[in-house]
């Protein structure tokens, strides 16, 4: 079964380069294993970044052991719904392509929300 967007449609690609998705393949595709519920795919930002690193989640150094050559702002990247929602109460919530967003997030975020921080 094809994965759905949070507009209800085919699930597009969030980022090839740098590669993203709890599968590492470009989707911001989800199953049970995915505790991080990585399915925002959002364009990065310096704020979203430095407040993610100030979180206790750096995504800016490279982890080459996780495939991981660490985010610079512009990159897309599948982010944990919560992590976006925490971005988005703290006013640093990274813009979102929605037709790139898994409907999972609409357990987590609204439409609303999302669509206010649309590309």
């Amino acid at each position: 079964m094809t994965a759905l967007n949070v507009l209800g449609g085919p699930l597009l690609a969030c980022s090839f380069a740098p590669l993203t998705g709890y599968f590492r393949d470009g989707c911001c595709q989800t199953d049970e294993n995915d505790h991080g519920t990585h399915v925002v795919c959002a364009r990065v930002t310096a704020d979203f970044l430095d407040y993610s690193l100030a979180s206790g989640n750096d995504l800016i150094t490279p982890r080459p052991e996780h495939r991981f050559a660490g985010l610079r702002p512009g990159d897309r990247w599948c982010l944990c719904a919560v992590r976006w929602k925490e971005a988005l109460l703290a006013g640093v919530a990274p813009p979102v392509h929605l037709q790139a967003t898994h409907a999972k997030a609409l357990e987590i975020v609204s439409l609303d929300q999302l669509r206010q921080h649309a590309l």
